[in-house]
C-alpha cells in the first residue's frame, strides 16, 4: 500500500524540517546523479540549508565550468530575446563600470609613484607601503634568479675557458675572468 499524496507546505516543527530536509536532500542528490549516468548529462545542483549550509552536485566536469557554461548559455539568450534598448542599456552600463574601474587603477598607479598622497588616510598609506613592498619582494626575487642564471652562464664559460687553456701557461682567476665576461656581455635584465 502507497503513501498517500503529500501536502506541500511548510514543516512548522523545526526539527521534523531538518529531518525531511536532510532526507529529501540526499534523494535529490541521488536523483541528480541519476540523470547524469543514465542521459550522460552535466549537472549542477546547489542547495542551501535554512542555515545557510552549502550541498552542492556537480558531474564529471566541475561545478565552475558548468555554471560558467549556464551564464554563457543565459547571456547568449538574453543578447538574443533583449529589445535594443535593453542591449543599449547593458553596454553603457559596462561602459561606465570599466569607465570606473580604469580610473581605479589609474588612481593606484598615482599612488604607486609616489602622486596624490596627500588625501590618503594612515590606513591607505600602510595598504599602499605593503603592496610596494610586496611587489619590491617580487622584484628582487626575479632580478636574483636572473642574476644566479648569469652566473651559473658565467661559471660554466670559465670552466670551458680553463679547461681549454689548461697546459697553455695562462692563469686566469675566476673572478677576473667572470668580471670580464660580465663587463663585455651586456646582462640579460
Amino acid at each position: 500500500m502507497g503513501r498517500g499524496r503529500v501536502q506541500l507546505k511548510r514543516i512548522e516543527n523545526k526539527i521534523s524540517r531538518q529531518v525531511t530536509f536532510s532526507k529529501r536532500r540526499t534523494g535529490l542528490l541521488k536523483k541528480a546523479h541519476e540523470i547524469s549516468v543514465l542521459c550522460d548529462a552535466d549537472v549542477a545542483l546547489i542547495v542551501f540549508s535554512t542555515k545557510g549550509k552549502l550541498f552542492e552536485y556537480s558531474t564529471h566536469s566541475s561545478m565552475e565550468t558548468i555554471l560558467e557554461r549556464y551564464e554563457r548559455y543565459s547571456y547568449a539568450e538574453k543578447l538574443l530575446t533583449a529589445p535594443e534598448t535593453e542591449t543599449q542599456a547593458s553596454w553603457t552600463l559596462e561602459s561606465s563600470k570599466l569607465k570606473a574601474k580604469i580610473e581605479v587603477l589609474e588612481k593606484n598607479i598615482r599612488h604607486y609613484v609616489g602622486e596624490d598622497l596627500e588625501q590618503l588616510s594612515l590606513r591607505e598609506l600602510q595598504n599602499v607601503e605593503q603592496q610596494l613592498e610586496t611587489a619590491l619582494k617580487r622584484i628582487r626575487t626575479k632580478k636574483e634568479k636572473a642574476l644566479q642564471e648569469r652566473n651559473n652562464s658565467l661559471s660554466k664559460k670559465w670552466t670551458i675557458h680553463r679547461s681549454s687553456h689548461e697546459g697553455g701557461g695562462i692563469s686566469s682567476s675566476p673572478s677576473c675572468l667572470l668580471f670580464n665576461d660580465a663587463v663585455v656581455d651586456d646582462p640579460p635584465y
